[in-house]
């Protein structure tokens, strides 16, 4: 059935207007996806691998830690209540080590600068932990989930109370099994909210 003005299929240029694919009167066809190109499943199977899924929640955490550390050190100098101080507090009389300095006593200029610089040590150490956790948690949820050829919520607290064990292995057995149970009940309430039935409106 062919609509008045219509190009071909009577749906292009209907009414008089002109077709999608311009002033003519069909519009161009779409370039059709290669389906069976090599390089396209070689790169699927790439990013769908455990390697893969590891480097890219560990540079995501790290991103995300750098963030929120350098927030965190800003916010150290944002209080009446705290005054920073450089140097190393409660041994001014040992040779060799300064006295600590009230850091609002300091010229603007070093002021700025112990600012920067504890704001890009603390940015970087926050942004090493967030790296490790997130690689650490994502390779081995992927490796469990491929042992056990299953999607489901027992993947996430298995790999949350691996990490958290891992993570606080140097405070012994009982610090171990503390990181286990919180780690594992993060991952599961994070999981289980991310599979909740989403209302759309």
């Amino acid at each position: 059935m062919n609509f008045p003005g219509g190009g071909a299929g009577g749906f292009p240029g209907a009414g008089g207007f002109p077709s999608a694919g311009g002033s003519g009167s069909s519009a161009t066809p779409p370039m059709p996806m290669p389906q069976g190109d090599p390089n396209v499943k070689m790169l699927q199977n790439l990013m769908e691998s455990c390697y893969a899924k590891t480097v890219m929640s560990g540079g995501a955490g790290f991103a995300l830690g750098g963030v929120f550390g350098m927030f965190m050190a800003s916010m150290a100098y944002d209080t009446p209540y705290h005054s920073p101080q450089t140097g190393t507090p409660g041994q001014p009389a040992i040779p060799g080590i300064k006295p600590p300095v009230d850091i609002s006593t300091l010229p603007l200029r070093k002021q700025l600068a112990h600012g920067f610089k504890d704001m890009g040590a603390r940015s970087w150490s926050t942004a090493k932990n967030f790296g490790q956790v997130g690689a650490l948690f994502s390779g081995i949820e992927c490796g469990i989930e491929g042992l056990r050829a299953k999607n489901d919520l027992a993947n996430g607290v298995a790999a949350g109370c691996l990490t958290g064990g891992i993570l606080a292995r140097n405070g012994g057995p009982q610090a171990a099994a503390i990181g286990c149970a919180g780690f594992a009940a993060f991952s599961a309430a994070i999981d289980a909210w991310m599979r909740m039935p989403k209302d759309e409106d």
